[in-house]
């Protein structure tokens, strides 16, 4: 590519994402107000905002003609060679109820194509940054190990999918008549309520898949690359509303 090299721009992604997972954990157990967004269930917080605000001056800083497409702030459109994705805090549900398992997610690609280039998601609660970069792989740093992924686990004859389920009443309910289908060839499931989260667990190894609905391009950006380049099948929307995929091979 031309421009910054993708490793230059995981380790920015690094950063960014790091400097907002620091505002949301320091924040943690406040009693901040939470309003709803669209459905029921879909809350927003000044965390929400304060993260953003953190990772847009982290990637200002370094770059300030990218674009900036946020969750939670109006998209800034720049002259330079990318956009920037930023979900300042995926699992904001969690988040309110103290619930480990939520992260910030910053990711990267380029704006002629749209080819993702690089990718972050911290969650600080659990100690843990996955990153990758375009065609490099991927890798977790965490309290207790830094490694390329996947991780070797321990063997077992278990086999996880992860999912997640629509703020819309009637896309619940149809994902929850396809929940029997999604299951299938699998012998548990498991639903944390962070798609970021999900797809880095896919990543590493711990999930076998993870297939959700109804998820933005913010939830699912960096993530969906960590997977990839960690070895995961990975299918991305082609239109709003179709699942994202990723499944180990």
């Amino acid at each position: 590519m031309t421009g910054p090299a993708t490793e230059e721009l995981r380790r920015l992604a690094v950063q960014a994402a790091e400097s907002g997972a620091d505002v949301c954990l320091r924040r943690l157990g406040e009693l901040v107000a939470a309003t709803t967004k669209g459905a029921a269930g879909d809350v927003v917080t000044a965390v929400d905002h304060a993260a953003e605000e953190a990772v847009r001056s982290v990637l200002r800083d370094a770059r300030p003609e990218d674009s900036l497409l946020g969750e939670e702030i109006a998209e800034h459109v720049g002259t330079g060679p990318l956009q920037w994705v930023i979900d300042p805090l995926d699992g904001t549900t969690n988040y309110t109820r103290r619930i480990p398992y939520f992260a910030t997610s910053v990711a990267v690609r380029r704006v002629t194509d749209g080819a993702w280039l690089a990718g972050a998601v911290c969650a600080p609660a659990l100690g843990a940054t996955w990153s990758a970069a375009k065609d490099k792989g991927a890798q977790v740093d965490s309290t207790a190990q830094a490694a390329p992924l996947p991780l070797q686990l321990i063997d077992t004859t278990a086999r996880l999918v992860g999912t997640g389920l629509s703020y819309d009443p009637a896309r619940r309910r149809r994902q929850l008549r396809d929940l029997d289908a999604l299951v299938a060839g699998y012998t548990d499931m498991r639903r944390f309520g962070a798609a970021a989260v999900d797809l880095c667990l896919v990543a590493q190894g711990s999930l076998d898949a993870f297939v959700e609905g109804d998820l933005a391009v913010h939830d699912w950006a960096a993530g969906a690359l960590i997977a990839e380049e960690a070895g995961a099948d990975v299918t991305r929307p082609r239109i709003d509303g179709d699942p994202v995929s990723a499944r180990r091979r």
